[in-house]
């Protein structure tokens, strides 16, 4: 059946991917965790370059979202972005009265027939989850709504202290999630507050489907910790011990003599890839001494193995550049506009910043790191 399911999924894409909500980083060709971090970072960070401005953030946590989804309801959604009558259909078949049971030690359970939700593991679920919720985006201006699959994240831009817009946005998404039987996880979805000003009154609470949300200093947004102040030490701190983990395996390989290009190779999949985990998120703002600290971990490397390696700023700059490139390269993309070549098509368009916060954030960097080819 995943064969099939392999077969169906690019006739899926073909239809839809064109009308597709641009603010969905999930499953999508040049669309990554980091570009979702980013152009959030960059609403947020161009935003507060204004004087009397902050940002409210909430993030959102469903409950058991892709089991939620209503085959009928999807079938809807499929046909009104241009998905054939036989595929939408299929799909719903494919959905609907699946048998299911449950088997623990010798005892098996009665079965039951689930018409609700997509199969764990089925090659088709991410991409009708990311369909079923194509609809849901802001009205307004001032707030972004950005998801990664099930991961939604709302982002309230306010002036002048008018949160109007922002809590209406927050409203019409519990009355989305209500009318799509989305649940919403009310204890787990967190907000955060981004906020400069030196003077400040304290902020109404926020609630959501009439339940309060938890204001929070620091959040897990797609496996980087970002901070109210957005530094970077705790998410940098978290990829330290966990490179200077795998330190000890490879000088386990080491001591068993393994060829210096296999334990390159064990370096840069085990070792490296943690080093770089986001790096085009926080490498500009970290501070020297975190700097200092990964590349303590590569000089350890380069001990152990007895060859020299790529720097952590040689690998930011290799990543910043391929990575703004291929956004420069996508019209489709929602960072692609801030991108724009120069009339003489030499140079990109610097962004205008008045913060260094901003001036050191993914797309001003990229645009230097591009000009300066």
């Amino acid at each position: 059946m995943k064969s099939f399911e392999r077969l169906v999924l690019p006739h899926l894409k073909s239809f839809t991917s064109p009308l597709l909500d641009p603010l969905q980083f999930a499953y999508r060709a040049n669309r990554s965790v980091d570009d979702a971090i980013n152009l959030a970072l960059h609403f947020i960070l161009q935003h507060l370059d204004s004087p009397g401005t902050y940002a409210r953030i909430l993030f959102v946590d469903f409950s058991s979202a892709f089991n939620t989804i209503l085959p009928s309801l999807l079938q809807e959604k499929l046909l009104q972005l241009n998905v054939p009558d036989s595929t939408c259909r299929w799909i719903s078949d494919f959905l609907m009265d699946r048998r299911q049971c449950v088997r623990l030690g010798k005892n098996v359970s009665t079965t039951q027939c689930i018409s609700t939700g997509t199969p764990q593991g089925c090659v088709l679920s991410p991409l009708l989850f990311s369909l079923y919720t194509n609809c849901c985006t802001s009205s307004h201006d001032s707030v972004k709504l950005i998801k990664f699959a099930d991961d939604t994240t709302l982002i309230g831009l306010i002036s002048n202290d008018d949160e109007s817009a922002y809590r209406r946005e927050v409203d019409r998404l519990g009355s989305w999630c209500s009318i799509n039987n989305l649940e919403l996880n009310t204890q787990k979805t967190v907000e955060m507050i981004v906020d400069y000003r030196k003077v400040t009154a304290p902020s109404p609470p926020l609630t959501l489907s009439d339940s309060p949300i938890t204001l929070v200093d620091y959040v897990r947004f797609l496996g980087t910790t970002i901070t109210q102040d957005l530094k970077w030490e705790p998410s940098i701190c978290s990829l330290l011990k966990k490179a200077q983990q795998r330190m000890y395996f490879l000088r386990q390989l080491k001591k068993a003599r393994l060829p210096a290009q296999m334990m390159v190779q064990f370096y840069t999949a085990i070792i490296e890839s943690i080093l770089t985990s986001s790096i085009t998120v926080w490498y500009t703002s970290a501070t020297t001494r975190d700097i200092n600290r990964l590349q303590r971990i590569v000089r350890s490397a380069e001990k152990v193995i007895g060859c020299s390696l790529p720097s952590v700023q040689e690998l930011y700059v290799s990543r910043t550049r391929g990575r703004a490139g291929r956004i420069a390269a996508d019209p489709s993309h929602p960072g692609h506009s801030l991108l724009k070549l120069l009339p003489s098509g030499r140079r990109l368009r610097s962004i205008r910043t008045r913060t260094s916060r901003h001036k050191n954030s993914f797309f001003p960097s990229a645009v230097r790191l591009l000009n300066a080819l």
